[in-house]
């Protein structure tokens, strides 16, 4: 039952925030909803029967599919991480002020509901509804409450994950229609792995991998992030960069690599190789950026890519990395974006050239962005290394490719890269004299600190003790390594 609470708690508090008359009402109940989530979350994590993490009944009963939900190792770490984030993200922006603030509020709820759909799905056809169901709501916030270009970043937005979606949908189709027993489970998908021919594994995976490579984003499926980014709010941009990126990874490890592992094996070549041309390449750009939340944009797909490298290594010890990365770089992209929504509120701009000084006016802002930043260029002790260094170790040792050590080689630039433009916009933006345009500036708020001061206690604490993930995600990781490493 714990699956059902985490859909419906978010699910109905959403519906009836459209109802709500009061601004402070929809942010006091939809804080009150996602603290509840985090709390059902946190009890699943703690519950030793199993039956309480499983539920099925009859849905679309005359096509196969069931409303069949489960939490597993990487579904448990992915709904902690949403449950954490959204009051994370409510508390951080409870002072913002948005027009029509009811359907706001409500719409993110029903974003949440979706997400946490997607990641405790088990079932290929309510998978794609849930899919579906998180992305909706995200096209309605950016488009009415974001920045001056929100139509064109939006309508963009639109098309690829539309166009990935649909494609998703005919892959879908196709391998319910050579199951058994027609049913869109997980179980009958995964049978298919030693009935498909490798032809057809291949065609395939391009269907559900474009999907899964806009939503992360991938290069060369990059190009909406940044624009959609920037225009989005930015409690709206947290959600997408600290969570719904995570959508397409986890499509990968749960609904690809091991549906079709004779496709996933095929093209883990030009995949890897797409990865680290797309780390490279946004890091060098993210170098070159003079907008805080475009520098935080490229720098995502940088991360993104060196996860996404990471699973098709297919080494237990890299998708270990992935589980905890996904996690770690939600928590510290997020707090990212706090800091820098902080910063354009109080000075109205994003721009690092305008920027300097702030940390003689604002000591406590800088000293959690010095940890949040130091943890996204993965220092020891911080949770960044963890992922990082284990995600490293799966991609020298794979097997599964004769690139191992120019990837990792390449994957390694990018994290020098990485340490280069954050401290170069930490040491701009904080330090040094003041301007006319810093000179005013003011320390945190209460709320604003609180949030911030729980992210980075879950990154020292991640980083300096992992073995609660691992011990989490330890049986899943076994159980999808030995679907993925299928051969005929």
């Amino acid at each position: 039952m714990i699956p059902i609470l985490l859909i419906l708690i978010p699910l109905l508090s959403g519906l009836l925030s459209f109802f709500l008359r009061s601004q402070r009402a929809a942010k006091n109940w939809s804080l009150i909803s996602s603290i509840i989530s985090l709390v059902v979350s946190c009890f699943g994590l703690w519950i030793t029967n199993e039956s309480y993490l499983h539920y099925q009944t009859d849905w679309i009963f005359s096509l196969g599919s069931r409303f069949s939900v489960s939490l597993d190792g990487m579904s448990q770490i992915l709904s902690l991480l949403t449950t954490i984030s959204f009051p994370i993200i409510f508390i951080a922006t409870y002072r913002n002020e948005y027009p029509n603030a009811k359907n706001f509020y409500a719409l993110m709820l029903l974003s949440q509901a979706g997400l946490l759909g997607v990641f405790v799905s088990t079932d290929a056809l309510l998978f794609y509804f849930f899919w579906e169901l998180a992305l909706i709501p995200v096209y309605f916030l950016s488009s009415q409450w974001g920045g001056e270009r929100r139509i064109q970043a939006t309508f963009k937005f639109f098309i690829y994950t539309f166009t990935g979606s649909l494609l998703m949908l005919v892959g879908i189709i196709y391998l319910y229609f050579h199951t058994r027993d027609k049913s869109f489970s997980i179980d009958a998908f995964y049978a298919l792995r030693s009935q498909l021919p490798a032809a057809s594994q291949n065609w395939l995976f391009w269907l559900f991998f474009l999907a899964f490579a806009i939503k992360m984003p991938i290069f060369p499926f990059h190009t909406w992030q940044p624009d959609t980014y920037e225009q989005s709010p930015t409690a709206v941009t947290m959600v997408l960069s600290g969570i719904m990126v995570k959508m397409g990874i986890f499509g990968i490890i749960r609904w690809l690599a091991p549906v079709l592992p004779i496709g996933s094996w095929a093209w883990g070549d030009t995949v890897s190789a797409l990865c680290v041309i797309g780390m490279i390449y946004a890091s060098l750009i993210a170098m070159q950026q003079d907008d805080l939340k475009r520098l935080v944009a490229y720098s995502s797909i940088a991360h993104m890519g060196l996860m996404c490298l990471a699973i098709f290594a297919t080494t237990k010890i890299g998708m270990q990395g992935v589980m905890i990365q996904m996690f770690s770089h939600g928590i510290n992209i997020i707090g990212l974006w706090i800091v820098i929504d902080l910063i354009e509120k109080q000075l109205h701009t994003r721009k690092i050239s305008e920027l300097g000084g702030l940390a003689q006016k604002a000591p406590g802002l800088a000293i959690l962005l010095v940890i949040v930043g130091l943890a996204n260029v993965a220092l020891p002790l911080t949770n960044g290394f963890i992922g990082e260094f284990l995600m490293f170790s799966g991609i020298y040792t794979s097997a599964a490719t004769v690139y191992n050590v120019v990837f990792t080689v390449a994957a390694a630039v990018c994290v020098i890269l990485s340490a280069v433009y954050t401290l170069n916009m930490i040491q701009r933006v904080f330090y040094g004299n003041t301007n006319a345009l810093t000179e005013n500036a003011r320390d945190i708020r209460a709320n604003e600190k609180f949030a911030l001061i729980i992210l980075v206690a879950i990154i020292i604490i991640v980083g300096v003790y992992p073995q609660p993930i691992f011990d989490l995600t330890r049986h899943f990781v076994d159980s999808i390594i030995s679907k993925m490493n299928y051969k005929i």
